[in-house]
């Protein structure tokens, strides 16, 4: 195996872990039913949670099928500026799912081969190395998580559609800001658990040699 090609595999074996992390953090309805519950969205939107649960499920079905084109939220209405902001989150989401779909194949088939060649060993320290990153953003978020959330923002986003209006975008009311630190601290802990499974095969892959 070229120089190349272990650069190659790595990189895709990072991005399946990555996008598989968001990609299961994107789908956590589990997560999103029980902070329903923990920071009284319901309360705060004066709506069932089996009502915000349908709108949250149209929500989701917008920015994660690409045949859906249009976002129509039963109880709750989206300005101009909100959809714009919709599609671009949707246009992410489908990106993430691309490369998910993409780099699944090359980063089984480079396990494989180091599998085939006794080189599990060759995974442990990119992955000690790339373990670090979690750590340190979940550092700044315990610090300002305000300033993290607006600066992630600003990275993806070139405008500033993002800033909703209750009264305009009364959606924001049923998503606070504690839950999207959950959906960060829930993917940190995926891609972590990624990695930690890697490092584990490596592990006992020298412990069998």
């Amino acid at each position: 195996m070229t120089s190349a090609q272990r650069w190659g595999g790595l990189t895709a074996l990072f991005l399946a872990v990555i996008t598989l992390s968001i990609f299961l953090t994107i789908n956590a309805v589990w997560l999103y039913r029980l902070d329903i519950h923990w920071l009284n969205i319901a309360q705060e939107v004066q709506m069932s949670p089996a009502k915000i649960m349908h709108n949250y499920h149209q929500m989701l079905g917008y920015l994660e099928l690409p045949w859906v084109t249009d976002l129509k939220m039963t109880d709750f209405p989206t300005s101009f500026t909100g959809m714009i902001h919709f599609h671009d989150v949707k246009n992410l989401f489908l990106l993430n799912n691309v490369v998910l779909v993409l780099s699944l194949a090359p980063a089984m088939l480079y396990l494989r081969q180091l599998k085939r060649r006794a080189e599990q060993w060759r995974l442990l320290r990119p992955v000690q190395v790339a373990a670090v990153v979690p750590v340190v953003l979940g550092a700044m978020l315990a610090v300002n998580f305000d300033g993290f959330f607006i600066a992630f923002h600003e990275v993806l986003f070139r405008n500033n559609d993002w800033i909703f209006d209750p009264d305009l975008d009364p959606i924001i009311n049923a998503l606070p800001d504690t839950f999207f630190l959950h959906c960060f601290i829930l993917a940190f802990v995926l891609f972590e658990a990624g990695l930690v499974g890697v490092y584990w095969w490596g592990r006992v892959a020298i412990k069998r040699a």
